[in-house]
């Protein structure tokens, strides 16, 4: 789905990665691991549109995302990503029915799938009966799992995540990580940087961004 090739990034005199290869499919789970200030999060923003490599290509479907004009970048981002930020990305001032309203307009139109509806999200998450209550009510973990029921009535084909268990607890944490591995089971590529040795070790890849390398974790499915 994703083909990541000689990808490099630098900033100024400092280069943060360099001729970083890789291949993330349909159905695969990808945790970036490696020490703070090695680039996980900017190679999510990356993969995002959010940044800009120095060198390399990102091919979506064979096609040179980096070489996308602003429609270009807006379309993808609204047919084929789902974000799972630390900030969690949510209007403050709005409702969650309102929050997660945005993420199903762009399936409306989708025929032949069945679509997750808010209140089943919320359920899913552990927040249901709340879509009335406004974000800033809620509490950073609470945010969090909004955050996830967002991607759950989205339905991306891309999912990046950018530690997105630091806020909450280990049951919690078991949560976020199950909705995401039944996410990339439909499908659905999830890649996701991560401190967490409990999240590294339930992803299907393990790829370090400090010295590029992989791991393949082969009981993660049914752990």
């Amino acid at each position: 789905m994703i083909d990541i090739d000689n990808l490099s990034k630098s900033f100024g005199p400092r280069t943060l990665w360099s001729d970083v290869t890789l291949t993330i499919s349909r159905g695969e789970m990808l945790a970036l691991v490696g020490p703070s200030g090695s680039g996980k999060s900017t190679l999510l923003n990356c993969l995002g549109l959010l940044d800009v490599p120095s060198a390399g290509a990102i091919r979506h479907e064979e096609k040179d995302i980096t070489k996308l004009d602003r429609r270009g970048v807006r379309r993808f981002r609204r047919d084929v990503l789902g974000y799972l930020f630390q900030s969690y990305a949510l209007i403050e001032n709005a409702t969650v029915t309102a929050n997660l309203d945005i993420a199903t307009r762009p399936q409306r139109s989708v025929r032949g799938r069945r679509l997750v509806t808010i209140a089943e999200a919320l359920d899913r998450v552990g927040l249901a009966g709340r879509e009335k209550e406004k974000i800033h009510h809620l509490s950073g973990g609470e945010q969090q799992r909004v955050a996830l029921a967002r991607l759950m009535v989205k339905q991306p084909t891309l999912v990046l995540a950018d530690e997105p268990t630091g806020a909450l607890d280990q049951g919690n944490t078991t949560m976020v990580v199950d909705i995401l591995r039944e996410m990339s089971a439909a499908g659905c590529a999830v890649v996701i940087a991560t401190h967490n040795d409990y999240v590294r070790d339930r992803c299907d890849t393990v790829f370090a961004v400090n010295e590029p390398s992989f791991v393949r974790n082969s009981s993660s499915r049914s752990s």
